[in-house]
């Protein structure tokens, strides 16, 4: 791969490309990116979408969207840094091409702020949710009427997929989704593979799947675009990732084991003298004692470390990158960075205590139940209308359904697969709340 290729800025529908040194340099096309996904719908929802916590009714707990704000300014550190050092090894990307260190910093920081707009309410277990209702749910009925592909795309509903999907799609008057710079949908997409095969191997990119088959020519389009190399030997789709998708990986691997950590900490789910000494492990490198010492309450002492820790993070995982970039564009380097950094320990310390004292605390499980109903329900209402619509044997219940559904949903397309899979998209985009709120409303608990 090489660079001049992977900083595309084409845009779906562009006839010509467009040249770096022509840029608008106070509204620079990457820039452009960022803000379409901050002004969209999409984005928006994630305010009220659980990050580790759900329907939580404190301040200070992060949602999807604060989540997803804190993963794009560490992104836009990371690219910055990588850029910086990018362009002292290349410096043809600046001299020719007119590149800046601060593009890099702008693509990861978009694709990063997008990384999450995918995801289903309730968290990783609405994801989950989706999945069980066609794989041993009423969902898998449509099994028989759904090719290989297309059902394993069902039943393993993936929030990664989805957000490409929702960056690309194209609807009436709004052709090519959110039309994003070619670069930084590659830079978004951690996993470019379909659903099937599963790969069990110990390469990143094989971990989940990256597009829907109803998206596969829009995926198609943009890796030859971007010149990411094949990893297939036969006719199935998989690609290497673009270099930069590892520094969006990182930005969010450094704030949810950092962040949650702190949510935990905040909500006396993990004890302030156990938490602190966990992340004093990671950065005694770089703490000053005296500092610290000078701090006399909790939130200002791990605001303190977390500082710390995220920047001793960030310097680590572009170091990690400028030392592996050859390796990266060969498409030959197959771990996420911080699987290989020195701070591994510390940071598998941490993970473990969140998972043990946040992730599986009870207040956590049961909201988790609860949204696996909620799912469950909406899915299999909307699900038996849609079918019922394809043959044509629509009762007065399934007309009143339909008339629920915002104008912008499309549910009269040939192909059953794709109907369901709007049905999917259209759950996956409702809030929390929303869909609570829905939910009590299609059983008669709230008028």
């Amino acid at each position: 791969m090489n660079w001049e290729q992977l900083l595309s800025l084409k845009r779906f529908g562009d006839k010509n490309k467009r040249i770096r040194k022509e840029q608008d340099e106070t509204r620079l096309g990457f820039e452009v990116d960022y803000d379409r996904v901050i002004f969209s719908s999409e984005f928006r929802s994630l305010q009220d979408k659980t990050q580790v916590i759900p329907l939580s009714q404190t301040d200070f707990v992060h949602t999807r969207l604060t989540h997803s704000l804190e993963v794009s300014v560490v992104g836009r550190s990371l690219g910055r840094k990588v850029g910086q050092k990018l362009l002292e090894r290349h410096p043809h990307l600046q001299n020719v091409h007119g590149y800046q260190a601060n593009d890099f910093g702008a693509i990861v920081a978009a694709a990063a702020l997008a990384h999450d707009i995918g995801n289903p309410p309730f968290g990783h277990s609405g994801e989950k949710a989706i999945g069980e209702f066609f794989k041993t749910g009423k969902g898998k009925e449509f099994k028989k009427h759904l090719t290989e592909k297309e059902y394993q795309d069902l039943c393993d509903f993936e929030g990664n997929a989805n957000g490409f999907k929702i960056l690309t799609e194209s609807r009436q008057g709004r052709e090519g989704g959110l039309r994003l710079s070619y670069a930084t949908l590659g830079a978004f997409m951690k996993y470019p593979k379909e659903s099937l095969p599963k790969k069990p191997t110990a390469h990143i990119a094989d971990k989940k799947y990256g597009f829907f088959q109803s998206e596969k020519e829009a995926f198609l389009d943009v890796v030859n675009e971007l010149g990411l190399l094949s990893r297939s030997s036969t006719n199935d789709i998989s690609y290497s990732r673009h270099p930069l998708t590892f520094l969006v990986e990182a930005a969010d691997d450094i704030c949810y084991t950092i962040i949650d950590f702190e949510d935990g900490i905040n909500l006396g789910l993990i004890q302030e003298e156990y938490a602190l000494e966990y992340l004093i492990n990671l950065v005694k490198e770089t703490i000053n004692i005296n500092n610290y010492n000078a701090l006399t309450n909790t939130e200002d002492r791990i605001s303190y470390l977390r500082a710390l820790a995220i920047n001793t993070l960030i310097n680590e995982a572009v170091e990690l990158f400028m030392h592996n970039e050859a390796d990266i564009l060969e498409g030959q380097f197959s771990k996420a960075l911080l699987d290989v950094s020195k701070y591994k320990a510390q940071i598998n310390d941490i993970i473990k205590i969140s998972v043990q004292n946040v992730y599986n605390s009870k207040d956590v499980l049961n909201k988790e139940i609860a949204g696996y109903e909620v799912i469950n329900e909406l899915l299999n209402i909307f699900t038996t209308t849609i079918y019922n619509k394809q043959l044509g044997s629509l009762s007065n219940y399934n007309h009143l359904i339909l008339k629920v559904f915002p104008k912008t949903l499309d549910l009269n397309k040939d192909s059953l697969y794709d109907n369901l899979l709007s049905i999917c998209n259209y759950v996956s985009k409702l809030s929390d709340s929303n869909a609570i709120l829905t939910y009590r409303k299609l059983k008669g608990n709230h008028l």
